[in-house]
């Protein structure tokens, strides 16, 4: 939606701030024994009570039906069409580490799992592996090599790492090593398009897989990898460009801050709690007229089909709000990159509950911060993409449209 062409004739600079907080995999489904979804579940006084001051509805992050990666759910919130504009996870991964991609360099995002003596695979995140741990099975992964290719692997943080494959005549059209479920063996990588290149780089991932299973295969946990968004650098309009802002990003996971240094916002170093984040924002509050604070817990509980774990997590989220709200964003956005319900155990095509706090909006709020509220609020259901729309005009940063 970024691409809107009369962009440049309304939207306009203004000394107005906007605060999005993306809580990652916020929406959820009721729970077959009781009805209720974990947001239902979960005791939210600040949230609650910001919805009742707020203008709420729901999201659809891509399009009806379609569970996003949370690449495509952040960029449709970012306000570009997620269709348009798809960005691989390997990208995210690689620059959300400070990574620079060359040219026709292909970047993957990979997980350390775990599979038995069959080889079929019982966690596909290697028991949530603290990074103490990956890290040296990284670097001992970082020693592959491969015939007519370059082949780097960087530990992230816990059981992701990210691949980056340099060598001539290469394709990302190639397919993915995660089937996205256990209890089935890790697949093999085939050519897409069926072209030589896609069919060589295809060939390039599976030797490395297979040696990678030969380093780890005496481990009880994290004795495989899977590979997936296999992806080359994107060219995206620049954020702060499009929208006339001075944007700047928080986030304590990398892949996130990958995702918002590709679109041009300033990454601002943090800790790696959420409260770490917010004590971030109020330090560099005065800096910048956009901020985008992002948090993560919800999400790792929801595919973890922890469905207490969620609820408990969003009561974490709900506890660290006052510092924030202190702060009086004239537009505070709370939404989320798409549902993770516990129930479950995945990102699903659900709606999105999302709130947009200004002065314009008091008197139109819901009840409380839940998807059945929220899908009775005022801003109604509407594609994740309109989103930055909103949150512009009730900054104040858009004029009349046309004569």
């Amino acid at each position: 939606m970024i691409d809107f062409e009369y962009l440049s004739d309304i939207v306009q600079p203004t000394d107005s701030k906007i605060v999005m907080l993306v809580v990652d995999g916020l929406g959820g489904m009721p729970h077959p024994d009781h009805g209720r979804s974990e947001l239902e579940e979960a005791d939210l006084p600040n949230l609650d009570k910001l919805a009742s001051e707020s203008s709420c509805g729901l999201t659809i992050p891509v399009l009806p039906g379609v569970a996003p990666g949370s690449g495509p759910g952040h960029l449709g919130l970012f306000g570009y069409d997620p269709v348009k504009y798809l960005m691989g996870r390997g990208v995210l991964e690689a620059l959300g580490i400070g990574l620079t991609l060359g040219e026709g360099e292909i970047a993957a995002r990979g997980n350390l799992c775990t599979v038995d003596d069959q080889g079929i695979l019982t966690d596909r995140r290697a028991g949530r592996i603290p990074t103490s741990e990956s890290t040296p099975l990284a670097e001992m992964l970082d020693q592959i090599e491969v015939d007519g290719a370059q082949i780097s692997v960087y530990p992230v943080e816990g059981y992701r790492f990210a691949l980056v494959i340099k060598g001539e005549g290469l394709s990302d059209n190639v397919s993915e090593t995660d089937p996205q479920r256990t209890g089935v063996a890790p697949l093999k990588s085939q050519s897409i398009d069926g072209d030589a290149a896609s069919k060589r780089t295809a060939q390039v991932i599976n030797e490395f897989v297979a040696k990678a299973a030969e380093i780890l295969g005496g481990r009880d946990r994290a004795n495989m990898v899977m590979l997936r968004g296999f992806s080359l650098m994107p060219e995206l309009p620049s954020f702060g460009e499009q929208f006339q802002l001075n944007p700047a990003a928080i986030a304590a996971y990398p892949m996130y801050r990958g995702l918002a240094s590709t679109i041009g916002l300033k990454i601002i170093p943090t800790g790696r709690t959420f409260d770490e984040e917010v004590q971030t924002l109020r330090e560099h509050y005065e800096e910048h007229n956009f901020f985008y604070i992002h948090y993560k817990p919800a999400d790792a509980a929801g595919e973890d089909g922890d469905f207490l774990g969620k609820a408990r997590a969003l009561e974490a989220l709900d506890q660290s709000l006052p510092p924030l709200l202190e702060l009086a964003p004239d537009v505070l956005v709370v939404a989320g990159d798409h549902s993770t319900p516990a129930v479950l155990a995945a990102h699903s095509w659900h709606p999105v509950p999302v709130l947009i706090n200004s002065k314009w909006t008091h008197g139109t709020g819901s009840r409380a911060f839940s998807e059945r509220e929220c899908a009775t609020g005022a801003l109604g259901t509407f594609y994740a993409k309109h989103l930055m729309f909103q949150a512009l005009a009730h900054a104040d940063k858009l004029i009349k449209f046309g004569p």
